[in-house]
């Protein structure tokens, strides 16, 4: 168990965490995960404003989710952009919650997706992937991140041969609203990308960053399936 005294900013490793016994929870990316099975909305709602109560009182805030029907909870320090002693603590008064209400831990199905980039030189395309999907620099690793915490990071991984057409099997989406596309693709273009394609504007813009890899702005105009305008 967390020792009480311990440094509330010193960084947990995997094996701390693991030897804290918290069963509901699962540590990956530097984060607790966890998920709750709630079974419906009313019951998720309930064990939401409990854990908000909770986080008041301890002053130490997770990321939460409700959907239907379940809840996602991720604790992290943010300050120290690891796991400590606050983030175990308040994981373990959040599965005393859940167990006060009756709802189920379900840890085995948290997952994050990542989404990894091959590029020769990440300095050199970073910034244009920044600009067009709205993202932040993570300072301690070769990312960016969505400061919204909605979506998917973006990390760039090292492949010196990794530029043009032949390597790219996939490209990324952003959807944005329509009067956020154009500003979004002239940041896009100003930080190193080329506009490749205006041919389905404003459904889609066509960009490329410097080595090539494509990536879609879109809009919901001029998306809408046929007979639904």
């Amino acid at each position: 168990m967390t020792d009480s005294t311990s440094d509330p900013k010193q960084v947990l490793r995997f094996p701390q965490v693991q030897a804290e016994g918290l069963d509901d929870w699962r540590f990956f990316l530097m984060k607790l995960h966890a998920r709750f099975r709630t079974g419906s909305f009313t019951k998720g709602l309930e064990l939401v404003t409990r854990i908000t109560e909770a986080a008041e009182a301890a002053n130490h805030h997770p990321d939460v989710v409700l959907t239907y029907p379940q809840v996602d909870v991720d604790l992290q320090s943010h300050d120290v952009h690891g796991v400590t002693s606050r983030d175990v603590d308040l994981a373990r008064r959040i599965s005393e919650i859940a167990a006060e209400l009756g709802i189920e831990a379900a840890p085995r199905d948290v997952s994050t997706l990542e989404l990894a980039l091959d590029v020769p030189d990440a300095a050199a395309v970073k910034p244009f992937w920044r600009a067009v999907l709205g993202y932040q620099d993570n300072q301690d690793w070769p990312e960016i991140r969505d400061p919204g915490g909605r979506n998917n990071t973006l990390w760039f991984q090292e492949a010196p041969g990794a530029t043009g057409e032949v390597q790219q099997r996939f490209h990324l989406d952003i959807v944005v609203p329509r009067d956020v596309a154009e500003e979004r693709v002239v940041a896009a273009v100003e930080a190193g990308g080329t506009l490749v394609s205006e041919d389905e504007v404003p459904a889609f813009w066509v960009l490329a960053d410097p080595h090539g890899n494509k990536v879609c702005v879109c809009t919901a105009d001029g998306r809408e399936p046929a007979g639904q305008e």
